[in-house]
């Protein structure tokens, strides 16, 4: 982290050990274990890192009683969740408690794409990474704002990973289409209207891309991705970032996640 010039690290589970094809009371205990383990680096080094916590979302009250249970701990800001619960779509509604319950607790739920989501024709095509990825981050996110999910469930802090995915590039289309099925061009619905509830991390890969999912989402909704410490880490870290405006740079960088959470950390 020194090496990188990384003041504060917020760790999260990886992807893959979601498991919410599991049994419920499995997936629990390895969500357990996986948070336990994440409190412990918090109570080693208060000042440098934070976390997102596991829930096994395949029950929902079991995943409350989890996410209940890291928020009461110092250093968790919230919990990592995929796009898809075992098949089930996130804007079902048997997940209404737990983001319900998520905004009473001011928990950032972070929604990460997983290769197990993937299908096969993508990863048959070695485009699971490139293309797959952000469009399940898509296809998730824009269920949630067409269905009514996103609206249904005021003061969640959601934060899509990969800068939203291919979500910046779909919002003009998915406002055509609510238009097309009757909406009105002042309504509060609209997709792009909606997508400003809405988080995203800074990992793009394209200064261009992250130009769009700032212009979707808000400069004050943007945080600071990485992908640590997997392959697909930019080189050098802030890469993407680099060219942008000092003010917002800094935004990004630190202030908007440190102002939305009324965090800081000293050695910043």
């Amino acid at each position: 982290m020194d090496r990188e010039a990384v003041a504060v690290q917020v760790l999260s589970p990886i992807p893959v050990t979601f498991c919410y094809q599991a049994s419920a009371a499995g997936g629990a205990e390895l969500a357990a274990a996986q948070n336990e383990f994440f409190a412990r680096i918090l109570r080693q080094h208060p000042t440098r890192f934070a976390a997102l916590g596991a829930v096994a979302l395949q029950d929902p009250d079991l995943a409350v009683d989890e996410m209940r249970r890291c928020m009461r701990q110092p250093g968790f800001l919230g919990v990592e969740i995929g796009t898809r619960v075992a098949g089930r779509e996130l804007g079902d509604e048997c997940f209404d408690r737990f983001f319900a319950i998520a905004a009473e607790l001011g928990a950032l739920v972070f929604v990460h794409p997983s290769d197990q989501d993937l299908p096969p024709r993508v990863t048959e095509l070695g485009l699971g990474f490139g293309a797959g990825m952000p469009t399940e981050t898509a296809l998730a996110a824009a269920a949630l704002i067409v269905g009514g999910a996103l609206s249904r469930r005021p003061g969640v802090r959601m934060c899509l990973a990969h800068g939203g995915g291919a979500l910046p590039a779909l919002i003009g289309r998915l406002d055509k289409g609510a238009l097309i099925a009757g909406a009105s061009a002042d309504s509060p619905d609209l997709p792009s209207r909606l997508a400003g509830q809405i988080w995203c991390d800074s990992l793009t890969y394209g200064r261009h891309t992250l130009a769009a999912a700032i212009d979707v989402f808000g400069r004050d909704h943007v945080v600071f991705g990485s992908d640590y410490p997997f392959p697909a880490m930019p080189e050098p870290l802030d890469d993407i970032v680099a060219n942008l405006p000092a003010d917002l740079r800094q935004r990004i960088r630190r202030t908007n996640l440190e102002e939305s959470w009324r965090i800081s950390w000293v050695s910043a």
